[in-house]
């Protein structure tokens, strides 16, 4: 193919990329699907390898971001990016009417274009011969930064202007923002990497553009409304705002599709209403309404006044986000026993209510914010979600104090248990601790644990409600003359409840431990506990070690099984339900013989035939115990490509060692390859 047939192919790959580009990201109503756009783009990046003499600065492939820069040069506007002079109530709506109906001398109601004031970064671009030159921030008015290399990246904003008919010089303000869906996913996607979250999507934006390297804006999900412009040198001479809108829309601009424009004040005040009413629905953030006067001739009389327009005003919607201070943090125990951190705060009005508590959700999330008590924080609150601190602000007050998780749980004293691994820490008095009563009694009667039939959810509110059952053991001492008390339990239903909790006595060892609800002891687990010990007691006995020896068993269920067993509020109700009179046939023992049974194995390094996860799987299959750490105790030590400290530690230890291809062919031996 020869050079020219080459750039033609280029050239109209480049208009294929972004005119998808353009219904992907402007109209959001793609022709083609992912895959094939890919195709295309990916055919255009092969082109422009294989001749890079053809590539051009305005290339969809560039949007991936050059060099990263030193700093950002200084750019003058050719007309001042204006501020907004604002209200926050509809008299102050009414007022802005008046005021500008006098100055002009107009008894008749005005025409407004409405839009929300979408909470993002203010930005101006440039477009020359329709070719996008310039992207700047607005900075002070008059000067802002240059950012074009990051704005390039934004496949929102068109690269060239659509059609033939815009001016020479076109330049367009608007807002770059991130949409919530983009901020969400972003900050989900950095928490699973470990790296640090944005704080909001204004403050996420404004970081974004801001990056000297372009290719980290790139990576961010930044978008654009364009609501105005700026200077203009051609043959267009717009006679309204909604024109500009218009025009903007068929050029390849991005426009807000929920803009309106109205008739007189009572039109405005009726759209502010319609729109804080979706605020919380609507994709994007926004903090209010922008009303403009709609025909531009009439912006021109009305003029500016302190560099903020005369024919402009943003109506302001209470604020999703307001700073306050910590006055403690305390632990509250969930229904499954996990312990959550929950600050006290100062009240503080955010988002249309009155805040004084807020949700840490764990540790890690008190870590990551760097949070003490007496600290001043930010809060968000977006309609109904939540409260949420999203970050330490101001300096740290000298009576700052650390926050600690409590060794004991706060509403029952038994240990609180976090196990390597897991963000929540957790209470291990299941069976006693009042935060988990209601969903220990609902499992414990549930048809694979003790399987009382008619002890339903609601009746078990009832009983906890009326205090007739604080724990299991209670729903044994019940009597007819309580039970009938309670809300439609009639004579013969109460006497069937107290019969079916009486035939839930004769049950099994397994399912006896099933319902204590023991954390992961499901009924595989709870069957091979009691095959291996044969009685409860020497389950209680047993030692984390011990425990492991069973199939089924790792060491994370092994912790949870020996934490809750040494709860003496657990053992006190275990003795309880035992003396009610709950029993169950002896359990044979089954002794398997397994060619490593008794012996602890190692993996270390990556396997190449195998996952670790499989390996493991293969030797307890095998009986071995498989450990995550070397000691002297250590049978032996499997060891793939790339092993580490194990390995060291055990030749140190003088632990046999066996490379891959020999676990391998150990494995075909004994018939579990």
């Amino acid at each position: 193919m020869g050079t020219s047939a080459i750039a033609a192919e280029i050239d109209g790959l480049r208009r294929s990329v972004e005119y998808h580009n353009h219904r992907y990201h402007v109209l959001d109503d793609p022709e083609i699907s992912d895959a094939d756009f890919d195709a295309l783009f990916d055919r255009l990046v092969e082109l422009e390898a294989g001749h890079p003499e053809l590539v051009t600065e305005d290339s969809p492939t560039q949007r991936v971001g050059g060099a990263p820069l030193d700093q950002f040069e200084t750019v003058v506007h050719a007309l001042p990016m204006l501020s907004l002079d604002k209200c926050t109530n509809e008299s102050g709506l009414e007022e802005f009417d008046e005021r500008i109906r006098t100055r002009l001398g107009r008894e008749d109601a005005l025409t407004y274009t409405c839009e929300p004031k979408i909470d993002g970064v203010a930005v101006n671009l440039r477009y020359e011969s329709g070719r996008f030159t310039l992207g700047a921030t607005r900075g002070d008015g008059r000067k802002g930064e240059n950012i074009t290399s990051n704005v390039r990246t934004i496949k929102a904003i068109p690269l060239h202007l659509r059609g033939d008919d815009h001016p020479a010089v076109l330049e367009v303000r608007g807002e770059i923002y991130m949409p919530k869906a983009g901020f969400l996913a972003y900050n989900e996607a950095a928490r699973a990497r470990g790296e640090k979250t944005l704080v909001n999507p204004r403050n996420g934006a404004a970081g974004s553009l801001r990056q000297l390297h372009p290719k980290m804006t790139a990576t961010r999900p930044l978008s654009m409304f364009c609501y105005g412009v700026g200077e203009i040198v051609g043959n267009w001479a717009p006679a309204a705002q909604s024109e500009v809108l218009a025009r903007f829309k068929e050029w390849g601009l991005r426009v807000n599709p929920d803009a309106d424009t109205v008739n007189g004040v009572e039109g405005c005040i009726a759209y502010t209403r319609r729109t804080l009413e979706v605020r919380d629905e609507l994709p994007y953030e926004i903090d209010g309404v922008v009303v403009k006067v709609d025909e531009l001739a009439l912006q021109r009389e009305l003029g500016t006044v302190t560099r903020k327009p005369r024919y402009a005003i943003a109506f302001k919607f209470p604020a999703e986000e307001a700073s306050t201070r910590v006055l403690a943090v305390e632990f509250q125990v969930g229904r499954t026993g996990a312990i959550t951190p929950v600050a006290r705060l100062e009240p503080v009005f955010v988002g249309g209510v009155t805040v004084s508590n807020c949700t840490l959700h764990n540790m890690d999330e008190v870590e990551r914010l760097g949070l003490m008590a007496g600290d001043r924080v930010l809060v968000r609150r977006a309609g109904d979600v939540i409260p949420q601190i999203v970050k330490v602000v101001g300096p740290r007050a000298k009576d700052a104090q650390r926050v600690v998780m409590p060794k004991r749980c706060p509403e029952c004293r038994s240990e609180i248990v976090q196990l390597e691994g897991e963000v929540v820490a957790r209470c291990s008095g299941g069976l006693y601790c009042p935060a988990q009563r209601r969903q220990a009694i609902r499992h414990f009667a549930s048809r694979l644990a003790m399987d009382i039939e008619g002890l339903g959810d609601k009746l078990v509110e009832q009983l906890v409600d009326a205090g007739m059952v604080d724990h299991v053991g209670d729903l044994y001492r019940l009597e007819l003359e309580q039970v009938v008390e309670l809300e439609r339990m009639g004579e013969k239903s109460a006497a069937n409840l107290l019969a079916a909790i009486e035939d839930s006595k004769e049950t099994t060892l397994e399912r006896f431990l099933y319902s204590l609800g023991i954390r992961e002891v499901g009924e595989a687990t709870a069957r091979s506990l009691a095959r291996h010990f044969g009685t409860l007691d020497g389950i209680r006995r047993a030692d984390e070690e011990a425990l492991e020896g069973v199939a089924d068993v790792g060491p994370i269920v092994a912790r949870n099984i020996a934490s809750f067993f040494r709860q003496s509020h657990n053992v006190e109700v275990i003795a309880a339900l035992i003396a009610a009179g709950i029993h169950w046939p002896d359990v044979e023992v089954v002794v398997e013989e397994q060619p490593l049974m008794a012996e602890t194995w190692v993996l270390t390094g990556s396997l190449e035939t195998m996952t670790r996860s499989d390996a493991k799987s293969k030797l307890e299959s095998l009986g071995a115990k498989v450990s995550g750490s070397v000691s002297a105790r250590t049978s032996r030590v499997v060891a793939g490509p790339r092993a580490g400290s194990k390995l060291n530690k055990a030749r140190e230890l003088d632990v046999p060692v066996m490379d891959e291809e020999a676990f391998v062919e150990f494995l075909e031996r004994h018939g579990v390859a």
